[in-house]
């Protein structure tokens, strides 16, 4: 959320973010109510001073023993004002409040401006694309030949996009998860173990809600929501506390399976993994200094790609324009892995500062050894999801027989076994 004197200081500023991220906030609503209540309170305030000058003067009264009944009439009067002007004053602050749920953060200065997804840029690339001396298959001709998922039995159990692992597909997926964890405790993030439902406030505490309300599952009568991302869980940690300028950075990983309704985006390449409603994840959360937060975001990203080179993967990153960028995020990179069976890349991780966006709406600061207490920045990452790395690990070690080898660094996870094999 932004802080209401900067919409006000920076109104065209916010104004374009709105267009550039296509978001229909109403930024001269919101000014104009702003300005309505800058107009009550001080005309409260005018009218506290009139009534407690007439206080003294009923009390000056009472002390000769004087008529005050009318300066007490007066003051009754004023008391009314008051009270009715309190009354429409907090109208007007809850309607601006809800406006400005609405508001999207602005792109950071370095975020390029782009009319779709295509203008996104890429910024650096690591590895070789395999080659093969035959035609290789995709994901779901090699799963289906090694029996590891099953997306028919999943659709019977609870609809279309909730995958079933089977056997070393179960493991290879867990060696995924146990191996990331391994990796990021090793960099210095404290694992944490999140609550997969959240409430409301949490939800709207990252952003998700209520812009993206219709893209979470929600559980009407608990008033709880199924999380689309360890994010949500994590980063309300802190909320309404106040860290030490000692504990930052403060760094967590954290393991979660992640539902996601992808409401609006049928027609989309749903094959397989690369688009479902339930996917594992480990997610790297940081709450940081504000002058550190863009330094502290190459670093997240060079966590999340440290995952991706071990795995031997090739893979591309990408730095998203402003019409990419999600609501929250000031400047975002997506990492994305190739899959020869699809020939093409596949986004698995998004890298983003969200600077103080999101603390201002959990109340999350931190106390500098010097100075007033300040409003943390926070960054998130995927370090990173496993479904579509799945798909680039068997489309990527396939052979020409249907076996897949299993990579290097996942073996000790996966009880010794160096390769998949059809059944």
């Amino acid at each position: 959320m932004l802080d209401m004197q900067f919409i006000r200081e920076n109104a065209e500023l916010v104004k374009q973010a709105c267009v550039n991220k296509k978001e229909k906030a109403d930024i001269d609503q919101i000014l104009a109510l702003d300005e309505e209540r800058r107009k009550i309170i001080s005309q409260v305030e005018k009218l506290k001073h009139e009534r407690n000058q007439a206080s003294n003067t009923i009390n000056a009264l009472k002390r000769e023993k004087k008529d005050a009944s009318d300066v007490i009439a007066t003051m009754r009067t004023v008391s009314a004002q008051i009270k009715e002007m309190d009354g429409s004053l907090r109208e007007i602050e809850q309607k601006v409040a809800e406006l400005c749920h609405y508001v999207p953060n602005v792109p950071h200065e370095s975020v390029a401006h782009g009319e779709s997804e295509e203008d996104n840029q890429v910024v650096a690339e690591w590895g070789e694309a395999p080659t093969f001396d035959f035609e290789p298959k995709d994901h779901m001709e090699l799963g289906t030949a090694l029996d590891i998922f099953d997306f028919k039995r999943g659709a019977k159990v609870s609809g279309s996009g909730f995958p079933v692992y089977k056997g070393y597909g179960a493991l290879l997926d867990r060696a995924l998860i146990n191996f990331m964890l391994d990796t990021h405790t090793k960099n210095g993030y404290h694992e944490v173990s999140p609550p997969f439902l959240v409430n409301s406030t949490s939800a709207f505490g990252t952003g998700q809600l209520p812009k993206s309300q219709e893209q979470m599952y929600h559980v009407g009568l608990d008033e709880l929501y199924a999380i689309p991302t360890a994010e949500v869980p994590v980063t309300n940690l802190h909320r309404d506390e106040i860290l030490t300028d000692e504990e930052l950075p403060k760094k967590y990983c954290a393991y979660s399976a992640c539902f996601r309704r992808e409401a609006g985006s049928y027609g989309k390449d749903t094959k397989g993994f690369l688009r479902v409603h339930q996917f594992n994840k480990v997610e790297l959360v940081k709450f940081v200094e504000p002058e550190k937060s863009y330094e502290e975001l190459e670093s997240l990203r060079a966590d999340a790609e440290g995952i991706l080179k071990s795995l031997g993967l090739k893979y591309r990153v990408l730095s998203l324009c402003d019409v990419d960028l999600s609501f929250a995020a000031a400047k975002c990179y997506d990492l994305e892995v190739w899959a020869p069976g699809e020939k093409k890349f596949l986004e698995v991780s998004s890298c983003s500062n969200f600077e103080d966006f999101q603390a201002r709406r959990m109340n999350i600061k931190y106390r500098p050894a010097s100075g007033k207490v300040r409003l943390v920045h926070t960054l998130n990452g995927s370090g990173v999801a496993t479904a579509r790395i799945l798909v680039a690990i068997l489309e990527t070690y396939q052979t020409g027989d249907g076996r897949v080898a299993v990579p290097e660094v996942l073996q000790p996870y996966m009880h010794g076994v160096k390769e998949l094999c059809p059944r």
